[in-house]
């Protein structure tokens, strides 16, 4: 987190970072509370986080699964409420929720919580479109796939990375800064037309 405050500010930007525990309604409330006594109103919020315990449906806990709903579920929920009444308030603003391809597609095994939790994502996304349009705020979801990222290696021993490449229509996998051009995209002018969406970020290997 530091690395990326201090990567703004070399750009010229203003930034800082807050700590919270996003699963804990609390955290989150003094996280926004800090970003607004720093930074002044809220205008944009974008919900990134999650947690993916594999395991089969009949071994996952029922705290596997709680723990697994309120980062990847609640957490939206708790940020949307809160930053949604100032940004009605102001007539704009977009919210966007990162999400995953497998959502969607259903081919992973043993994920059964977070492909529950992500679609309740997007059914909120959509609620939360279809409730404040006329407020001028944007609801969206993005779903990557197929981007390079820095990650700990031992717990994707699994992937085949050559079987997902020939999958592609792109000649080689996404960036990170492929996620953030889409949320840069939907936080503008340009996507005031653009709520209750998915936008696909996976290079072609899945067409919807």
């Amino acid at each position: 987190m530091d690395a990326v405050v201090e990567e703004i500010r070399a750009a010229g930007g203003t930034a800082f970072g807050v700590m919270a525990d996003v699963s804990d309604p609390d955290a989150v409330a003094r996280m926004v509370d800090a970003v607004h006594d720093e930074l002044g109103p809220i205008d944009i919020a974008v919900s990134n986080v999650g947690v993916r315990k594999a395991a089969p449906l009949e071994e996952l806990t029922v705290q596997d699964w709680r723990s697994t709903m309120a980062s990847n579920l609640d957490a939206v929920f708790f940020l949307a409420r809160l930053v949604l009444p100032g940004l009605r308030e102001r007539g704009w603003g977009p919210i966007i929720n990162i999400s995953g391809y497998d959502r969607w597609t259903g081919h992973i095994h043993h994920r059964a919580a977070n492909i529950t939790a992500k679609a309740g994502m997007h059914g909120l996304t959509k609620a939360i479109a279809r409730e404040f349009s006329a407020n001028g705020i944007t609801a969206n979801t993005v779903a990557p796939r197929a981007i390079r990222t820095v990650r700990d290696e031992k717990h994707y021993a699994h992937v085949d990375v050559d079987a997902i490449l020939q999958r592609l229509a792109t000649a080689d996998f996404g960036e990170p800064e492929d996620i953030a051009e889409m949320c840069v995209y939907l936080a503008g002018d340009g996507a005031k037309f653009v709520t209750g969406q998915v936008l696909y970020l996976n290079a072609g290997e899945y067409m919807f």
